[in-house]
């Protein structure tokens, strides 16, 4: 099933594009020998932000399924499944 909501989807681009950029930022921090402390300060604000990510991603989806029961159908995605992808998150 593809992502319904194309302003989530927007968001979510936008977040990754961040997250990208704070990777490259990360690379060339350990590149030049920056001390552990920053590099591991940055690493969590960028697994945090992949976090609210995929959240927000799995939110928007579950709503639209819940929402329409016939979508909900056709999507082949148990509540069992979207449990499974949450707690893949947590």
């Amino acid at each position: 099933m593809k992502f319904e909501d194309e302003n989530v989807v927007d968001e979510a681009l936008v977040r990754l594009r961040k997250v990208q950029g704070q990777l490259a930022g990360i690379i060339r921090m350990i590149e030049e020998g920056r001390e552990c402390r920053e590099v591991m300060q940055q690493l969590t604000a960028a697994s945090k932000a992949l976090d609210r990510v995929g959240f927000k991603l799995l939110a928007s989806q579950l709503e639209f399924c819940l929402r329409d029961e016939a979508a909900a159908r056709e999507s082949g995605y148990t509540l069992e499944e979207f449990e499974r992808m949450f707690m893949k998150l947590a």
